[in-house]
């Protein structure tokens, strides 16, 4: 018999009782704008992607500076112990992603895209705890019921307020959360040392396509092809089969370099109204929460065309695509772009802006020589079926199911 079993059978053995979030802590999503305005102190801004990306929150993963009132600031702070939740997104299965803040943060604040919650009672509850539930299948059912919307859902500070959850003694919470730990522990030094490949990979696609010091002609890609931007979707408008299509979202979650089959599809009657991409065309993201995500290019190396998202462009070239997908990748590309972008409450960028990037211009040969060693390379630390990755997949399928166990408890009331 495991610690746990041992500590529910001396401390609950009937059951646990089940309390709703609103009793044991306050929601807030006052938060802050993506905006610097004169007169207000500078601070760091804890955005959506920082919580949909981390499952800690310390003062290191906050990377966009904004501006707010000394009231703001004092309303929407971060302190240790703080979950921040993700409240709305287009689906529902991207609602209710939570993480913990690991310390207070001075001179920061959270965005109104993110929803604070804060503990009545540290002793009596562990937030690591709630985090983990906030993936248990029971609350995610929750929250996919109680969520509102059409083209975008969500759920109000009351709403979450209303969810209910499993509420052990603090002994046995502790002891669950130390388990999970470890899985996580183990899944997450398997994702450094992915990391670590990623950033050699890295090092050798900018040494490769830098040229530095090198007889090599540049040209724009205004001068090498020609973009079209995508028409308007939502991922409401998906459906199981159809028309293939990428939405933009998926260009940071699913697609990396190339791709051949499509995650997503869309009726025939709506893709007929919409812009697709070409065999080869390289498929480029062209708005972002942060001006980091745009410019991420993708080749499209499907037979049938591919409809794409107004977030996105499809540029059609006479070059290698996987090469020119590769090069959309380098700090080289980003930092020609990065002047060309407008920030608001999103990045963006324009054709013209795109079209002015430069690229080396190689012989066809050669950047199918370029393009096939950053490839295989790419493989090593992408597929899911080979490596590393593989062996994270399988960390992940433990986690989850000693996760889905520790966290069903019997429920007091119902015996």
């Amino acid at each position: 018999m495991s610690r746990i079993e041992v500590l529910i059978q001396q401390l609950c053995p009937q059951g646990v009782e089940i309390f709703s979030l609103g009793e044991l802590g306050v929601f807030e999503n006052i938060g802050v704008d993506k905006k610097t305005n004169a007169g207000e102190k500078k601070v760091m801004l804890l955005n959506f992607m920082d919580v949909m990306r981390n499952k800690h929150i310390h003062k290191n993963i906050l990377s966009m500076e904004v501006s707010a009132s000394d009231s703001k600031i004092e309303k929407c702070d971060i302190k240790q112990h703080d979950l921040f939740i993700t409240p709305t997104s287009e689906t529902r299965d991207e609602i209710g992603f939570a993480a913990v803040a690991i310390e207070d943060i001075s001179d920061s604040v959270y965005s109104y895209h993110v929803m604070r919650y804060r503990l009545n009672n540290k002793n009596a509850v562990t937030p690591y705890f709630i985090r983990y539930l906030f993936e248990s299948d029971d609350l995610r059912i929750q929250i996919y019921r109680a969520s509102k919307g059409l083209t975008r859902y969500g759920l109000s500070a009351k709403d979450f307020a209303k969810l209910t959850i499993p509420f052990p003694p603090l002994d046995i919470q502790e002891e669950i959360v130390k388990t999970l730990d470890l899985f996580t522990k183990l899944e997450a030094e398997l994702e450094a040392e992915l990391e670590a490949r990623k950033t050699q990979y890295t090092f050798y696609r900018d040494a490769l396509l830098s040229f530095e010091g090198k007889n090599v002609e540049w040209k724009t890609l205004g001068e090498l092809g020609e973009f079209t931007r995508g028409k308007r979707f939502v991922k409401t408008d998906m459906v199981s089969e159809g028309v293939p299509c990428i939405h933009y979202g998926e260009m940071y979650t699913h697609y990396k370099i190339w791709a051949k089959e499509a995650k997503s599809f869309l009726k025939p009657e709506l893709a007929a109204k919409l812009r697709v991409a070409k065999k080869g065309d390289v498929v480029i993201v062209a708005a972002g929460e942060t001006i980091e995500d745009i410019g991420l290019g993708v080749a499209w190396l499907g037979d049938d065309d591919i409809v794409i998202h107004d977030a996105c462009f499809s540029f059609s070239h006479n070059m290698h695509p996987n090469y020119v997908s590769h090069f959309t990748q380098t700090d080289i590309f980003h930092s020609q772009i990065k002047r060309y972008i407008s920030s608001g409450k999103i990045s963006a960028i324009n054709a013209a802006g795109l079209s002015k990037a430069k690229i080396p211009v190689l012989s066809m040969e050669e950047q199918k020589r370029i393009a096939s060693i950053l490839d295989k390379f790419h493989v090593l630390i992408n597929d899911n079926s080979v490596g590393i990755p593989a062996e994270i997949e399988a960390r992940r399928k433990q986690y989850e199911y000693y996760r889905k166990s520790l966290l069903t408890f019997k429920d007091v009331a119902n015996g």
